[in-house]
């Protein structure tokens, strides 16, 4: 692949900076380093735009990327966390404020729940659930087969539904 112009650089990155902090920051749960890691992805991907085939989606790609970069910030801070969605306001026109709260209230149950799996299952769960990534998307990202992805996602839905049951909630209401 040609080096690629500063230009189309910068087109790539505001196409998929955004997406990719996200990704980031659910695992990592602290802006300015998701900020930190969303540009060392970046910087990384221009490094290695040369060895990108094009067998798969730029996008998955990059994800793969952030993921790599991430999970070696995490195991150097050896810190395993997931956010938690108290720091978030929900905003609707459509829904009272006591659906909100309630609702509120679900996803921080959920959040707490996942939180507490092991990180291959955060990660299957985010990316299949949080971030609707396709089977074949997911196997790009974590470098796993397909198999493997439906297998952890199963799994990993399982051990959420068990999770929340030992907090006594209803994983029908939650999920």
């Amino acid at each position: 692949m040609e080096k690629v112009s500063a230009d189309a650089f910068e087109h790539l990155y505001l196409e998929y900076s955004d997406k990719i902090f996200s990704y980031i920051y659910l695992l990592v749960n602290d802006k300015e380093v998701a900020e930190d890691l969303t540009q060392d992805t970046f910087i990384k991907a221009y490094r290695s735009l040369d060895q990108f085939n094009g067998e798969s989606h730029l996008f998955t790609w990059l994800f793969r990327i952030s993921r790599n970069v991430t999970i070696d910030y995490l195991r150097k801070r050896r810190l395993f966390t997931f956010f938690s969605i108290d720091k978030f306001q929900f905003e609707s026109n459509q829904q009272t404020p006591l659906e909100i709260v309630m609702k509120g209230e679900r996803v921080t149950i959920l959040y707490e729940a996942i939180r507490n799996l092991k990180l291959s299952y955060q990660e299957v769960l985010i990316l299949r659930k949080i971030k609707e990534f396709s089977i074949k998307e997911t196997a790009e990202i974590l470098n796993w087969n397909e198999n493997r992805v439906k297998i952890t996602t199963s799994r990993a839905i399982a051990a959420l539904k068990k999770e929340l049951m030992k907090r006594r909630e209803s994983s029908e209401e939650v999920i």
